[in-house]
């Protein structure tokens, strides 16, 4: 019987888009009092559908604007589908947005423990990842130093090492990796092999396809907020490099 741990069914997204420019919050609602807001439609996605089952990796591909990371926020329960049902099976560790859950006045050490209990875990559990969290981030002289000051590499080393404790059900990861050095994007790499090698499933963008054929088995190709083609990692890169 099939595990299925991610169901996406019909999904549509919709976003409403002013057609004026409002140059005052005031004058925002004295023109929404009065009707006189006008939006034109997009549709970011449309009519997506498709399964993954446990311990899959599934790569998603497509240009700039094809909806690739309104698709891993849907699945993530950042947006709500306009039409259409999402369900999860499990717990979810999403690498969304970079410095996402992170307070950026806090210390490197604070977040740790802050983003661990966004993610659901104790102080105690946290307490017991913590050095392995330093020690896979490589950031043990930063810890004391409030996360403002960090580079982006350094705050993507920080969040996929907090991301990837223990063995989320489901680990979604949206361009993360592009951020950083590449010896540190081999390393994440190697983790994300490694989770999937005890049953994690995981959902990846990149624009680097040969990094999408190297982690997923399988891919998806959007393009204009619909499925232009489903199948293997390698089948898809190769058709889509070929585009």
């Amino acid at each position: 019987m099939r595990d299925i741990m991610i169901d996406v069914n019909d999904v549509s997204i919709r976003f409403n888009l002013e057609k004026e420019k409002v140059n005052s919050i005031k004058e925002y609602f004295i023109r929404r009092l009065k009707g006189q807001i006008q939006y034109d439609e997009f549709w970011a996605l449309k009519h997506i559908t498709f399964q993954v089952e446990r311990g899959d990796s599934v790569g998603l591909v497509g240009l700039n604007g094809s909806g690739k990371s309104t698709l891993l926020k849907t699945i993530a329960g950042v947006l709500k589908p306009t039409q259409g049902t999402v369900r999860i099976s499990g717990s979810v560790a999403p690498l969304i947005e970079l410095g996402a859950g992170f307070d950026f006045d806090l210390t490197g050490r604070e977040n740790v423990f802050l983003n661990g209990a966004i993610l659901g875990y104790s102080k105690k559990q946290m307490l017991e990842y913590y050095d392995d969290i330093v020690e896979f981030s490589e950031l043990a002289e930063f810890m004391d130093v409030p996360v403002k000051n960090y580079s982006s590499g350094m705050l993507s080393r920080l969040a996929f090492a907090i991301a990837t404790i223990g063995k989320p059900d489901i680990l979604i990861v949206d361009e993360v990796l592009s951020v950083g050095d590449f010896r540190f994007q081999l390393k994440c790499e190697d983790r994300i092999k490694h989770m999937m090698g005890k049953d994690t499933t995981v959902l990846f963008v990149s624009h680097s396809i040969e990094q999408v054929k190297s982690i997923c088995k399988h891919a998806i190709w959007l393009e204009k907020g619909h499925i232009k083609m489903m199948g293997t990692a390698e089948e898809i890169g190769r058709q889509y490099e070929m585009s």
